[in-house]
């Protein structure tokens, strides 16, 4: 199976330590070592938040923040490429096709975010759909797609299956500057859409998580049906 993973910058680096990303780096080392291709994401988390908080007290704009945001995530993959060592591409790839080749020669390519206005969310479903990916998953830290913030209303209900358009409802309403959070974004959504590719937003806490649902088809997120 051909897997595209992003994980979100607070599943990777919930604190400043190399932890979390081994235990990534070990999930991906075994579902590799059990034949699977991957390519991953990694979003900025908490610390890009920081970034862009600090850069909006001061008067910048948000092209500005979005800079700051999409180099904590190549910060992010970094530290995720060194932790995957020779199996991963040397560097995050700054554009799909060099991502896409590094996948065809059998490294595994580990992106940030690439432009103002696309989070990595949508880098994510977009090169899913570039290398025609058989699985595209979110690794998020809530256990999927909600109809509303579990934080904040703890009677929101849980989605087993949920379709682009219903996605698109529910998260139509976040506002979308720099630096914020949704269980997959706008334009991801109609990425999934148009391309196909079967998705799936997980609870990514665990990385053993994302072993199983990969390697076992096993979840107890949410499955997005375009």
């Amino acid at each position: 199976m051909r897997a595209v993973v992003s994980v979100g910058g607070s599943v990777l680096v919930p604190e400043l330590d190399g932890d979390r990303v081994s235990a990534y780096a070990n999930v991906s080392d075994a579902l590799i070592d059990e034949g699977h291709e991957l390519a991953l994401v990694v979003g900025g988390g908490t610390v890009a938040r920081q970034y862009i908080e600090a850069g909006r007290s001061i008067g910048a704009d948000e092209m500005a923040l979005d800079q700051l945001g999409i180099g904590v995530t190549r910060l992010n993959a970094r530290l995720l490429v060194a932790a995957l060592g020779e199996r991963a591409a040397p560097t995050p790839p700054e554009d799909y096709e060099t991502a896409a080749a590094a996948v065809h020669r059998g490294d595994v390519p580990v992106m940030g975010g690439l432009v103002p206005g696309q989070t990595t969310d949508a880098v994510a479903a977009a090169l899913a759909e570039t290398v025609d990916a058989d699985l595209l998953i979110y690794a998020t830290s809530v256990a999927g797609v909600y109809s509303a913030d579990p934080d904040e209303n703890p009677d929101a209900t849980h989605y087993d299956e949920i379709s682009t358009d219903e996605l698109v409802d529910v998260i139509g309403d976040i506002e979308m500057s720099a630096g914020s959070s949704a269980p997959v974004d706008l334009l991801a959504a109609k990425i999934i859409q148009r391309s196909g590719t079967r998705t799936l937003v997980i609870d990514g806490t665990d990385p053993e998580r994302l072993r199983r649902a990969v390697a076992e088809g096993d979840h107890e997120g949410t499955e997005v049906l375009p």
